[in-house]
């Protein structure tokens, strides 16, 4: 840590002291990227302060058992116990982390000293060994991500020595604080995972010869397995047991722990030399692909379509035959077969009527063991707006409908608190999948949808669409949409324009809406106004994969930005809710002036229980009322904040609800607080 920074932290000696001693929910004015760079050795005695030496001894112990010991606590307060059923994913505020940007799982305790108590939950973006590029979201196995092992914690605590024990440490420690946890479950691998490699027949696979698919039939699969248990005879087995090279024997009856134990060891470069073997064969996983139709595949013949790795093998692109506009098709990853194939696959066409059902039981297993060791409370479900059912949502669903809604139903068996927060934009019918999205989310068992807000510039007429929609979703469906302020994965130049203002009041917003969910992403706090693309290591997206050429490359460590106006705003924002959140949690919205696109206005009021008048202008020009709202809001009410730190004055609503608002700015938000009851008499 530069003199600097440490100057900069021994102003915050005082703050960081009322924050241990349970006196304050959040260290008030402390920067995120500052609050990082606490050394451990202060950092530990923080925490073991705050949560008590004893249940700090108590985390660790429990981590180093690799057992989640703590699923059960005793504490009557945990946030564990204190939500019995997965609904209170549908109001929650949460924030979303790349443990990439910060560095490793320990660093997270710290980041979370600028989080205050009403940021409940926290989401985890990928934490598993990722594949090709080191995309996050292409997962090469079921271990951790050692890159996210902190050195530093480990020579402070020597029973935290891997990084599963200081997964489970860390999480457990969210837990004392009052955070709930998620993780993501991915429904899909690195095309040439030790997953893949170790069950061939729980993927699809085809056989390219050149520029053609040669064959994609059903059982291809069983073509994988012969050449990788041939690779296997002519390599040895990594553990120099006698294993069978029948693939009957070897894959259907051995545990992938064995099958892994003899294809690999410990030695990567058995994985490498194994996919070469497959390659030289043309046997490849069929790579994953998004919105309809989905199926029928053929290579892209374009010359630049391929890839050249660096032992210069050529792996070609390939592309729908018959695409729509946002047809993908993602060729580092693999989706499980879920489903068996109509006429040996000759058409592309899937059995819906016939699931692969230990390939759900596999899936599921998987995912409930991670949540069971590292306690996670909720998933976010990756790509959960895939619908590859041409006639579209099932209204009697069976359990083998979606794999994300079996994932979360199996889990909950052991822990009925767990949630389905679903990575989808609410698209048009038939836009991202077959049908209507949000009957195909609650027939996938989500509470919460991720929504597109983060997509749209605010104040604009498709910003007003869809909140307007998403508010009809939230009122007459069993999903709650968010209100999205940004996520990692738009953090990216090529959306730049939809963050060059009204970033505070997108969170002021997503923060007094209290029936609705929040998200947004680390990063936003001081996020800078680039009305330019600026060099990639500030945008969290570019550190979700790696590359080390081209336009999506970058050099060193994720830069935090340098927008103070921003961060004074949203930190006092965070005051103002925290100091009053007991009063605001849990209390209905009601709308004065609800989005209405067709209106061009962009002013938005609306209250909270009877306390509290929210206004928040997402216009570029000042706005502000004069009229009948409602008799609900009548009587006196005090000015109690502004995004500004400018002062309004105090409001007095007539018995009709007669009320005169005053022009505020665009960007600007404003809450005021009832000082006189309305009189129900007059």
């Amino acid at each position: 840590m530069s003199d600097s920074s440490g100057q900069h932290l021994a102003g915050f000696t005082e703050a960081l002291s009322n924050w241990a001693e349970g006196k304050t929910d959040f260290v008030n004015g402390l920067p995120p990227q500052l609050a990082l760079q606490i050394p451990d050795q202060q950092m530990i005695p923080l925490l073991q302060k705050r949560i008590g030496e004893q249940s700090w001894k108590s985390s660790v112990w429990s981590a180093q058992q690799l057992e989640n010991v703590q699923s059960e606590p005793s504490d009557p307060e945990h946030p564990k116990n204190l939500k019995p059923s997965s609904d209170w994913i549908r109001s929650t505020n949460m924030v979303g982390i790349n443990v990439r940007t910060i560095g490793n799982f320990w660093q997270i305790l710290k980041y979370q000293l600028c989080l205050p108590a009403h940021v409940q939950s926290i989401h985890l973006l990928p934490i598993w060994e990722p594949g090709v590029v080191s995309s996050l979201y292409g997962m090469a196995s079921w271990r951790i991500n050692t890159e996210f092992f902190s050195q530093g914690l480990y020579l402070l605590e020597a029973g935290l020595d891997t990084v599963e024990k200081q997964l489970i440490f860390v999480v457990d420690c969210l837990h004392k604080l009052g955070r709930l946890v998620g993780m993501d479950v991915i429904p899909h691998t690195d095309r040439y995972s030790e997953i893949v490699l170790a069950n061939p027949s729980y993927f699809e696979w085809l056989h390219r010869d050149g520029m053609r698919i040669a064959d994609h039939h059903a059982e291809l699969y069983k073509k994988a397995e012969e050449a990788i248990l041939i690779w296997l005879q002519f390599a040895g087995t990594a553990d120099q047991t006698n294993a069978p090279l029948d693939p009957e024997l070897f894959f259907r009856k051995l545990s992938e722990e064995e099958h892994l134990k003899a294809l690999f060891g410990s030695d990567p470069q058995r994985r490498i030399s194994l996919i070469d073997h497959l390659y030289r064969l043309g046997l490849e996983p069929v790579p994953a692909t998004m919105a309809p139709p989905y199926r029928g595949l053929e290579v892209d013949p374009s010359p630049d379509a391929q890839t050249i790795d660096e032992a210069g093998r050529i792996w070609r692109d390939y592309r729908l035959t018959e695409p729509t506009e946002m047809s993908r098709v993602f060729g580092p990853l693999t989706r499980y077969q879920l489903y068996e194939r109509k006429n040996d696959n000759r058409h592309w066409e899937i059995d819906f009527d016939r699931p692969r059902v230990h390939v759900w039981e596999y899936v599921a297993c998987q995912y409930a063991r991670v949540q069971s060791i590292y306690g996670f409370d909720f998933m976010r479900g990756d790509m959960s707006h895939v619908q590859m059912r041409p006639e579209g949502p099932s209204a009697s669903p069976s359990p083998y409908y979606d794999l994300l809604a079996y994932v979360k139903t199996y889990i909950q068996k052991q822990a009925p608190n767990f949630a389905y927060f679903a990575e989808s934009f609410l698209a048009p019918d038939d836009y991202m999948g077959y049908g209507n999205e949000v009957d195909h989310l609650i027939a996938s068992k989500a509470e919460v949808a991720l929504g597109n807000l983060q997509s749209t510039i605010p104040g604009s007429k498709e910003f007003l669409t869809e909140l307007a929609h998403y508010q009809s979703i939230a009122q007459h469906t069993t999903l709650n949409p968010c209100f999205t302020v940004i996520t990692s994965d738009k953090d990216d130049p090529r959306f730049d324009r939809f963050y060059t203002r009204s970033l505070a009041a997108r969170m002021f917003t997503a923060l007094l809406l209290t029936d609705w969910p929040s998200y947004y992403s680390l990063g936003v706090e001081q996020r800078d106004l680039k009305y330019y693309p600026w060099p990639n290591e500030y945008y969290t997206k570019l550190y979700v994969f790696y590359l080390e050429e081209g336009p999506k490359s970058r050099h060193g460590p994720y830069k935090w930005g340098g927008n103070s106006q921003l961060f004074h705003q949203l930190d006092r924002l965070h005051q103002f809710v925290s100091s009053n959140w007991s009063n605001i949690e849990g209390k209905p919205t009601k709308w004065l002036i609800p989005p209405n696109p067709s209106s061009g206005y962009a002013l938005l009021v609306w209250h909270i229980g009877e306390r509290y008048l929210c206004m928040v202008n997402f216009g570029e020009e000042a706005a502000g009322y004069q009229g009948v709202l409602s008799p609900y809001i009548s009587g006196s009410w005090a000015m109690a904040h502004s995004l500004s730190g400018n002062s309004f004055s105090n409001l007095e609503v007539s018995h009709h609800g007669q009320i005169s608002l005053p022009m505020i700015e665009g960007g600007e938000g404003v809450v005021w607080t009832r000082t006189k009851p309305p009189n129900r008499t007059e």
